[in-house]
């Protein structure tokens, strides 16, 4: 089975938490999903200079502070193994671009739970909500 390892972004601004939505695909199972934004760590790279990378890609932004590791996932879905490690960032401003998703929300924690999280996010959000 094909093993991927990400990086992913759980985006502060005050006691709201930044969440996206990824577009129609293929994969049923992470089709329209939401998900913290990031993505594939590259050879050489360490797991904050992809978070760094990923959010400029995708979001044309630069979080103010990165926080030690959060939580690592590991997730088998149908095709492929995930590991995803997620950091806590932090934003002085709303204004953040989508360049690859299809919309967006900021929550807070108690209503993250609503959403239709990708699998292997789930387990993020959990702890989130747990530690509140």
């Amino acid at each position: 089975m094909k093993k991927i390892e990400v990086v992913a972004a759980i985006i502060y601004f005050n006691d709201e938490i930044f969440c996206v939505q990824r577009p129609t695909n293929k994969r049923s199972y992470i089709s329209e999903k939401f998900e913290f934004p990031g993505g594939k760590i590259e050879k050489g790279e360490s797991k904050e200079e992809a978070l760094k990378r990923e959010l400029i890609e995708e979001l044309n932004f630069i979080p103010t502070k990165i926080d030690d590791l959060f939580l690592t996932v590991v997730h088998e879905y149908p095709d492929f193994e995930l590991t995803m490690h997620s950091f806590k960032c932090y934003s002085e401003t709303k204004n953040i671009q989508l360049n690859e998703h299809t919309s967006y929300k900021w929550l807070t924690l108690k209503n993250l739970i609503k959403l239709d999280w990708a699998a292997a996010d789930i387990p993020i959000v959990n702890r989130l909500i747990k530690n509140e």
